[in-house]
């Protein structure tokens, strides 16, 4: 197993920063940003948690087609087992040309396509908008039967408003489909 290089970290202390830690990538360089009062302790613990979260962050936006579809037939079998049959995608899909919808579906040749803006999301919206999509192969519309099938997902509605949430924080309004 490959041994993965690592980066050169650059700490920029603050005096105007009182307890908040932010990490952003500058290249090949780490800048991690962390009040003045900090130890040396403590600023090592912060860059070692800063490294771990900008490295999962990073993990998120390298999801794969492949691993959207292993996710698509799980929550099928999870929350449309009794439409197995008819949940069936031909493909599934990141796309970075939907900039006003999460994902999209076309049930008559069974292709869905996932927005890029999801990816960094949590995993359980990203379920959200992958079941939304796959229960139109079910039902087409948005009617009552296919809200149904949606809101057999636990989390269904938190989503929703995450989703409503970061809408309306970046003034882009997006629909589901």
């Amino acid at each position: 197993m490959a041994r993965t290089r690592k980066p050169v970290v650059e700490v920029r202390r603050s005096q105007r920063r009182r307890r908040t830690v932010s990490a952003y990538r500058d290249g090949e360089r780490v800048v991690v940003l962390i009040p003045d009062r900090f130890s040396r302790a403590e600023e090592t613990e912060w860059v070692e948690r800063m490294l771990a979260r900008l490295e999962a962050r990073e993990e998120r936006i390298r999801r794969t087609d492949d691993e959207l579809l292993t996710r698509a037939r799980r929550l099928t079998g999870r929350y449309l087992a009794d439409h197995a049959e008819r949940v069936r995608p031909a493909s599934v899909r990141w796309v970075t040309n939907q900039n006003g919808r999460w994902g999209s579906c076309t049930p008559d040749d069974g292709t869905i396509r996932i927005s890029h803006r999801i990816q960094e999301m949590p995993d359980w919206v990203i379920d959200y908008v992958l079941l939304h999509e796959l229960s139109h192969l079910v039902v087409p519309s948005h009617s009552a039967s296919f809200w149904e099938l949606v809101n057999r997902y636990p989390k269904a509605e938190r989503a929703r408003g995450y989703l409503e949430g970061i809408s309306a924080a970046t003034g882009v309004v997006l629909g589901d489909d």
